[in-house]
């Protein structure tokens, strides 16, 4: 009994709709491993700097160095994944150390924001691919704003590898998680390649948007439940009010697993 993973076999039951029990052993020589996969689509790019959104960018490498220094405090390795570069082969660096100092140097130089839709899944089926890097038990963090999320199948076949999934989902609550009433007014929008146009909301077209967005993101909460995966919702790239999200992840999880035992 005391080798249950109550955490994961609850993920795992709740998404299969049947009893399974998953043991955990425990090596105390093994430092944790985690990995970071960071979503890195055009869209990803908003909200520009010096706007009162949320800059996904920003929030993102916020995201990353908070979780960089928890794993360094935890005496654990940390790797990185992302397909920025637009090919099909990833910038990819196992959990080996604790620096990142790669991928460090890759953000200086102008990182790029050009990977496909199907970026997400494509980074899993990746991992998926490398099982001696990412051992049951590696704490996945993924940093996305899920609007193109991954497929129900792709859930599962992550929770049956026993990693530890952690959805880090940056979504503006203003404009992706809901829409404002600007009906009657001329608003200047900006696509990802910096084109700009203006356009003008009819009536109830704005009320249409809050709702089809609210209505996702209900989706996307209620999908995650049924996967019993605990996403860190982030809504700022202020450091401090990150923190308080992942701190706020952290208690809550902590309760559901006492909650389990």
């Amino acid at each position: 009994m005391k080798a249950i993973d109550w955490g994961a076999s609850a993920r795992l039951s709740s998404a299969r709709g049947s009893d399974h029990f998953i043991l955990r052993e425990r090596y105390a020589e093994e430092a944790p491993r985690v990995v970071v996969i960071a979503d890195r689509r055009p869209d990803m790019q908003l909200f520009p700097p010096g706007l009162p959104w949320l800059g996904k960018a920003e929030a993102q490498r916020t995201a990353i160095e908070l979780i960089r220094a928890s794993t360094v405090e935890a005496h654990g390795f940390l790797g990185y994944l992302d397909f920025g570069d637009g090919g099909d082969v990833p910038f990819w660096l196992p959990p080996q150390s604790q620096s990142l100092w790669e991928y460090q140097d890759r953000e200086e130089e102008g990182a790029l924001f050009l990977a496909p839709a199907s970026n997400v899944e494509d980074a899993f089926e990746f991992l998926m691919a490398h099982p001696r890097s990412v051992p049951a038990g590696t704490f996945l963090f993924v940093l996305s704003d899920f609007l193109v999320p991954p497929s129900t199948e792709t859930w599962l076949r992550v929770l049956e590898l026993r990693w530890d999934v952690i959805p880090v989902v940056l979504q503006d609550p203003l404009w992706e998680r809901s829409f404002p009433p600007v009906d009657g007014f001329r608003l200047e929008v900006t696509d990802t390649t910096g084109r700009r146009e203006e356009v003008r909301l009819h009536r109830g077209e704005a009320a249409a948007l809050q709702q089809r967005h609210e209505e996702r993101w209900q989706q996307l909460l209620d999908d995650f439940a049924r996967a019993a995966l605990d996403p860190v919702l982030v809504d700022s790239s202020d450091e401090s009010e990150l923190l308080g999200a992942f701190l706020d992840w952290a208690e809550t999880r902590e309760a559901s697993v006492d909650g389990l035992r």
